[in-house]
């Protein structure tokens, strides 16, 4: 797979790829029984959000050089992942009910974190972060399904709506006014993960965390008490 941008026609995002592996019978079973009843594509898509979003738990402890935390199929299995995971996770279960899509990468600032977090990343900017790009009414509409309903919750932030027409990307405020994240500059789209260019990425930006051993917590109870 490419370590470039891609644009391709929305057809193209439509097949399974190796991490976007949206033929695994796990991910086309999640898939259908999410989006149970959905009529039209639209409402696929928000039911497929909704269903990532907080089935799966966010961690952004995932083991960053192991491939297996980029692949869609892992990310449901392990019932937890961190962003790109859980977007290739949206993406292939998008294009199992016909909806393209894609994986898209940006430079975020985290304001609110953990302290453990911020020790390993010596850093409060998140290189490469994923999210997903779904192809509805004739245009790309951005939307990551990253932070659960629990996280949501102990960072005193409202969860983040998708309603199938607007990009829904990260708060910038908490409910208390703080800021929370910001967009710093996109990398662009893909149609699998970049895996390689990642987890080399990975290890350059990250060092102490990409050495670390693998952190087993709740990154939920962390940031409560951060």
């Amino acid at each position: 797979m490419t370590s470039k941008p891609q644009d391709l026609a929305p057809g193209e995002y439509l097949s399974p790829t190796e991490y976007i592996d949206a033929a695994h019978p796990q991910v086309r079973a999640f898939a259908e029984d999410a989006a149970r009843g959905a009529q039209t594509p639209i409402d696929v898509a928000r039911t497929l959000y909704v269903a990532v979003r907080d089935a799966i738990r966010y961690t952004p402890y995932a083991d960053l050089t192991d491939r297996e935390s980029y692949r869609a199929s892992s990310c449901l299995a392990a019932g937890r992942g961190y962003c790109v995971g859980k977007a290739a996770l949206l993406a292939a279960s998008a294009r199992h009910l016909g909806v393209p899509a894609r994986i898209g990468l940006a430079d975020v600032r985290n304001h609110l974190t953990s302290v453990r977090l911020r020790e390993l990343m010596d850093s409060d900017v998140f290189y490469y972060h994923g999210f997903a790009e779904l192809y509805l009414e004739d245009r790309w509409v951005r939307v990551t399904p990253t932070f659960d309903a629990r996280l949501c919750r102990r960072l005193n932030v409202s969860l983040l709506e998708f309603d199938g027409r607007h990009d829904a990307l990260f708060h910038r405020y908490n409910s208390a006014g703080q800021q929370y994240m910001e967009y710093l500059r996109y990398h662009g789209s893909w149609q699998d993960v970049p895996v390689e260019m990642l987890m080399a990425e990975m290890r350059r930006l990250y060092p102490r965390m990409a050495a670390a051993a693998p952190v087993d917590a709740d990154f939920a109870a962390e940031v409560r008490s951060a």
